[in-house]
């Protein structure tokens, strides 16, 4: 499509410029160039700001970089008891020269008759040549099941018991108290079960109608009621479950 020609496109005209939105300058610009170059020169090779001269007396000194090693414990065999004595050496000289009056025939037969028999130890033997090893200190012992407190209730239990049964008692008492003024009513049984039954009763009612709700829910009144309905059965569940867990119930005149 040409374009269509004027005698008064001849005319000169003044450019119209357009005005330029003033730029955006934030109010923050300020502080922050402020705590900029305040701490530019801070931490410039990562280190500290003012670097401590070292002193005179704090040189390197010779091992002071080494593993400091614990202190060397004397090493003791868990069956050190039981084991014989060493054999002696050979330039080890014998006692000579010793002499005693002691009976050993009557003194032996009187400590073996008036001794406890010794109980035998448990041990084991894990490898095929042999070496035994203390059965208690391994672990497959049950020593807990030896112990005077095992079988019995600990400690915080039956003191936790203890206050359970007080605060129990408290309760009664508070509850007996309001019945003889008059200001509490017990619900019985019958009225118990009617509430409970009319409750489930009411739930299932609504469940049916939350059945036939519509699957897709596209508008603001078809939301409002599942969310109601949703809220009526919630409200309904927790009322159901708290008659279920007490039995006895009170009402206050």
């Amino acid at each position: 499509m040409t374009e269509v020609g004027s005698i008064y496109n001849l005319i000169p005209q003044e450019e119209v410029k357009a005005q330029k939105q003033p730029r955006y300058i934030s109010k923050f610009k300020e502080p922050v160039k402020t705590e900029y170059v305040s701490n530019k020169a801070d931490h410039r090779t990562m280190g500290q700001a003012k670097v401590p001269v070292p002193t005179t007396d704090n040189f390197l000194k010779k091992h002071s970089k080494e593993p400091v090693l614990p202190n060397k414990n004397e090493f003791h065999y868990p069956d050190e008891e039981r084991r014989r004595p060493k054999v002696p050496e050979k330039e080890d000289p014998p006692l000579m020269g010793l002499k005693t009056t002691k009976n050993f025939l009557t003194t032996n037969a009187v400590q073996n008759i008036t001794s406890v028999p010794k109980k035998p130890e448990k041990i084991y033997v894990d490898t095929r040549k042999g070496d035994k090893n203390y059965l208690e200190p391994s672990g497959l012992e049950p020593v807990f099941i030896h112990k005077k407190e095992y079988g019995s209730a600990p400690k915080y239990l039956v003191r936790r018991k203890e206050e359970m049964q007080k605060a129990q008692e408290e309760y009664n008492a508070y509850v007996a108290e309001h019945f003889r003024r008059g200001a509490m009513q017990q619900i019985s049984d019958s009225e118990r079960q009617s509430i409970l039954n009319g409750l489930k009763k009411n739930w299932e009612e609504i469940h049916d109608q939350y059945q036939g709700l519509s699957v897709v829910t596209d508008t603001a009144p078809k939301k409002n009621r599942k969310e109601r309905m949703e809220a009526e059965m919630k409200q309904l569940e927790r009322d159901i479950e708290t008659i279920e867990r007490h039995k006895v119930i009170y009402i206050a005149n």
